[in-house]
């Protein structure tokens, strides 16, 4: 029989004692257009990356806060004023995301911005890249593009960028924008967010029991994430 040394009883005893990780699925459903989801995602990750108890997988839901936008956009201003009525709401709105941004790590540049997409086509692509396993990775990507460098998120030549600095090949990529593969989905996608009652996001839905809706702070996701981890522990 082999003989155990102290240092590899003690493994062997950090091994039984140490608690299986929960697994956790969470959909996080977003708009690439909203910065709020940009906060949000942010603090939710921070969070994860905090607890090495949970093995999570993420999946990355549409949902189309501005859905009547035209696929070509429009010009920011026009868009300040019909969502907000005009600049100054917008700009003192935007001077409270920002600052809040700040405290996250998030470099909001609203200045940058000059035109607001549809983001049908930047959902599509981040279903794209979820077929290579880089949907956060294009996620994240998406964002800075549009609200650190105030990149048209909805022009193809801008998201072929994008996806090449993922790492993603640009004429799969290109011929897949240039078709209307996944449009369908993300339009289905929005319309079942609806009927599951989510109006406003982001909205994280963890093992398809818990929800929890806007940019919450780190300690009220962790809180969440709690109650998930000791049920699926018990399942």
């Amino acid at each position: 029989m082999l003989a155990l040394g102290p240092s590899d009883r003690e493994y062997a005893a950090v091994n039984i004692l140490a608690p299986p990780k929960a697994r956790l699925s969470i959909e996080i459903v977003h708009d690439l257009v909203c910065p709020w989801c940009f906060l949000g995602v942010r603090r939710l990750l921070r969070t994860l990356r905090r607890r090495p108890d949970i093995l999570f997988e993420l999946t990355w839901r549409p949902f189309l806060l501005n859905p009547d936008m035209p696929r070509a956009g429009m010009s920011r201003s026009d868009y300040v004023v019909r969502k907000f009525g005009g600049e100054d709401r917008a700009r003192r709105l935007y001077a409270s995301i920002g600052e809040i941004g700040r405290t996250e790590g998030v470099l909001f540049r609203f200045d940058r911005i000059r035109r607001t997409p549809s983001s049908v086509d930047a959902h599509r692509l981040v279903r794209f890249a979820a077929r290579y396993g880089r949907a956060d990775e294009m996620v994240a990507a998406l964002f800075s593009a549009h609200f650190t460098d105030g990149d048209d998120i909805g022009d193809i030549h801008v998201l072929c960028a994008v996806a090449q600095g993922c790492g993603l090949n640009a004429s799969e990529t290109r011929l897949f924008l240039e078709s209307d593969q996944e449009a369908d989905t993300v339009h289905a996608d929005n319309l079942r967010a609806h009927r599951l009652g989510i109006n406003g996001v982001p909205c994280f839905v963890i093992s398809g029991r818990h929800a929890i809706a806007g940019a919450q702070e780190p300690e009220v996701i962790e809180r969440l994430l709690d109650v998930a981890a000791v049920e699926a522990a018990e399942t």
